[in-house]
Parts: structure tokens; C-alpha cells; sequence
């Protein structure tokens, strides 16, 4: 398949002479157990579990390799019961989207009219995968003129939309969430919060995404969800996680959080206890997507 054809000629140049191209490269790590883990040992407890999350770094090439790989492992245990959540397409692309898994569109019209993210490269195998298998694609992101919206503005102006707007969003009022999360926020914008309205519209495009999913979880029981996205939207089970809990909260939910790490050699996996109840790291030498 086409798609299988892109991966290898990306990896087998670096890695010709590995069984599994990128072993070497990626260390998984059970924060609860305290011991190194395999990726076959995420998708069994996926057994107990409704939704995996995968926090990401968007440029990680070890990152979505193994995206990729855990996708399809999780394909192939539960046929015709997964489906794929992305960060990477916006709900109102949802339509285009189902076009494209159905083979009525080319894929061309996917990426502009879909609005796919500049790296799609990085996301088509898994999207490939779900159509190759007829399964579902979640469009899971806000519309980014609402989150530009909400910069400017504040979630109280969302209210002026009309019904077809706020169709693709979470409903409204949109609770935003403070405590813990509020404070990693305020650390990444330079160890104060900024504006209120900028810590908004993170929560508008965390509660879009959880409330994708909950919409899909409670019409498609049964089904497991990967959902793809940065890692800072669900570290610690925060941002889109507590959205989510926050719409189902019987849902079950696994994280892992993947981080290309200066000390690949000698982890120190205390730093991250407390991320993901999985911890990958990915080797930092390897080239960046972009």
C-alpha cells in the first residue's frame, strides 16, 4: 500500500540493518509498575480502557513512528472497533474528512479543503491505516477562528455565534479549568498566566477535542479511541482528559506522554512520573520532521 511504501522509504535508509526500524531509538516506561515497558504491554491494558491518549512533540519522528505502530497493533486486536481522534483536523473539516476515508475525494482535496496541518506527512500513515480498515477519523479540534476568537475576545463572545457555528463546538458556556492546570499554563507562558482570555481559548480547544470524543464514545459503545495530540493537552491527565471526564466521566482513560529526552542514554524517569501513566522517550539525535 501506498502508504506503507512512504514509511520505509523514510526509515530504511537510517535503519536498513534493525528488524524493528527504530528499536533502539525509543524506551517506553510503566510510571505505576516503576519498570521499562513495551508497546505491546500499552495496547493490552487498552483491555481495561476506553480511550488512549498520545501527547506528543509535533516535530518527533520516533514520536509519530510509534504512533503509527501503536495504531495499527491496536487495529489489528480490536477489528472494526477503533477509531482515530486527531488534534490535526478541526470539526468543522469533518465532512471533508468522511469524504476522503470513503474514497469519494482525493486526497489532494483532503489536504486544502481538510486543512491539514503543514506535517500531514507525519499523520497520513495513520489516517491510511483507518481507511485501508474502514474505520472512523475523528475531527477533534476547534475551528482555529474560534480559538482566535476567544484570544481576542473571551468564551463569552462564542454566544454571538449562530447555531451552525456553535454546532462545531462544545456547548456552551465552556468551563474553564483553573487549580493545577492554570498553573502549568502560567509556567509555559513564562511563570505567569498571561491574559485570561489566551488560557481560554486552551481550554476552548481542550473541551473541543474531549467533547468529540465523548460524543463519539457515547454513540459508538464498544469502540476504543486513540486520540493524537500535544502533549501539553493532556499531561497529567489535564486539559482535553478532564474535558473529556468532564462530559463522560465513566470513561476509562490511558495516557502516554512522549518526549525526545537529552538523557536518552541514562533516564531519569522520576521527572516524569507524574505525566502519563506511560512515559516514552525518544532518542534526540535522530532529525526532526520540521
Amino acid at each position: 500500500m501506498k502508504f506503507a511504501a512512504t514509511l520505509s522509504v523514510l526509515l530504511l535508509p537510517l535503519f536498513a540493518l534493525s528488524q524493528e526500524p527504530l528499536a533502539q531509538h525509543y524506551k517506553v516506561y510503566n510510571n505505576a509498575k516503576k519498570s521499562m515497558a513495551t508497546l505491546d504491554e500499552v495496547v493490552n491494558d487498552m483491555s481495561k480502557a476506553d480511550v488512549l491518549f498520545f501527547g506528543e512533540e509535533h516535530n518527533d519522528s520516533t514520536g509519530h513512528y510509534l504512533e503509527q505502530v501503536l495504531f495499527k497493533k491496536l487495529v489489528d486486536k480490536y477489528p472494526g472497533k477503533m477509531a482515530l481522534s486527531m488534534e490535526m483536523f478541526q470539526t468543522d473539516c469533518q465532512t471533508v474528512l468522511n469524504e476522503y476515508l470513503a474514497g469519494f475525494i482525493r486526497e489532494k482535496n483532503l489536504i486544502t479543503e481538510g486543512r491539514a496541518w503543514n506535517n500531514y506527512k507525519d499523520y497520513r500513515p495513520m489516517v491510511e491505516i483507518a481507511k485501508a480498515a474502514r474505520l472512523p477519523v475523528i475531527a477533534a479540534n476547534a475551528p482555529t477562528r474560534y480559538t482566535n476568537m476567544t484570544t481576542r475576545a473571551g468564551l463569552a463572545d462564542l454566544q454571538k455565534l449562530d447555531a451552525t457555528a456553535k454546532g462545531w463546538l462544545p456547548p456552551l458556556p465552556i468551563d474553564t479549568a483553573t487549580g493545577r492546570y492554570y498553573d502549568k499554563f502560567g509556567e509555559i507562558m513564562g511563570g505567569h498566566g498571561g491574559p485570561m482570555h489566551i488560557f481560554q481559548s486552551q481550554n476552548l480547544w481542550d473541551a473541543t477535542m474531549g467533547y468529540s470524543i465523548a460524543k463519539f464514545y457515547k454513540a459508538n459503545k464498544g469502540f476504543k479511541i486513540f486520540q493524537v495530540n500535544g502533549g501539553f493537552h493532556s499531561e497529567e491527565k489535564l486539559g482535553a482528559v478532564a474535558q473529556l471526564k468532564k462530559y463522560v466521566p465513566e470513561v476509562k482513560v490511558i495516557n502516554i506522554q512522549a518526549y525526545a529526552d537529552d538523557h536518552f542514554d541514562n533516564p531519569d524517569w522520576t521527572k516524569y512520573a507524574t505525566f502519563g501513566d506511560y512515559t516514552i522517550i525518544t532518542d534526540p539525535k535522530l532529525p526532526r520532521t520540521f
